[in-house]
């Protein structure tokens, strides 16, 4: 395999478990790339792209796929979380990094506006793919990519994750899953703080019921807060 530059990573993390979307609650491994191509003003990982606030210097490290293979080896936690920013940025990187993984089972978060490599797709358990709405979305920002979201529909391995503030978005959402044929439809409540969290869940959950779609907690924040690294 031919030497590549790295990846520029934010941090590494773990064992911890999954926070959000349908493997909440299982022991995993985080590796949280820098950049996103994305400036949602109400991002959780805003040193992962915004350098109006943060230097890159200091937030972001490069690191060799040899090196974080390691890293991943070194324990027995068989889940892998590639998070961002927006992984798919370096995904010819990130393909060199899974090769070096084959006993793991990967999942990647995306926002849904970078078509995967196809050799990715094969080496991966889940995409776990959260489209922006518009009152999440950046002034600027093309967040719904109709031909990415529909690929990664095509893969067999995407659920749609929308993080939702109120229940009148629930008919944005219903928008795009119904003209992008989406079938595995997560709502999850946007908070950073445990009480913010259980409150979006009980506002939410009749009318995610009524839709027939599921609902994600946010684990990691219900137990640890907004700490980073947990």
């Amino acid at each position: 395999m031919p030497a590549g530059r790295g990846l520029l990573i934010a941090e590494t993390f773990g064992p911890t478990f999954q926070g959000e979307g349908p493997s909440t609650g299982r022991q995993a491994l985080f590796v949280r790339l820098s950049r996103c191509n994305l400036h949602c003003p109400k991002c959780d990982t805003p040193e992962t792209w915004d350098w109006a606030r943060f230097k890159p210097s200091e937030v972001a490290t490069r690191h060799s796929v040899e090196d974080l293979a390691a890293w991943v080896a070194a324990c027995t936690v068989q889940r892998v979380i590639v998070s961002g920013g927006e992984p798919l940025l370096q995904q010819a990187e990130l393909l060199r990094l899974l090769q070096l993984l084959p006993d793991r089972r990967v999942e990647i978060e995306t926002n849904g506006t970078i078509v995967p490599l196809p050799e990715l797709v094969d080496l991966v358990e889940a995409f776990n793919v959260s489209p922006k709405l518009a009152g999440f979305a950046a002034l600027g920002d093309q967040p719904i990519n109709g031909a990415v979201l529909r690929a990664l529909e095509a893969s067999g391995k995407a659920r749609f994750k929308f993080v939702v503030s109120r229940v009148a978005e629930l008919d944005e959402v219903a928008s795009v899953a119904a003209e992008f044929a989406l079938t595995d439809v997560w709502v999850m409540p946007e908070g950073t703080s445990s009480g913010a969290v259980i409150e979006g869940m009980r506002e939410l959950a009749d009318a995610v019921l009524a839709r027939g779609w599921n609902l994600s907690t946010r684990l990691h924040v219900l137990i640890w807060e907004n700490q980073r690294g947990r």
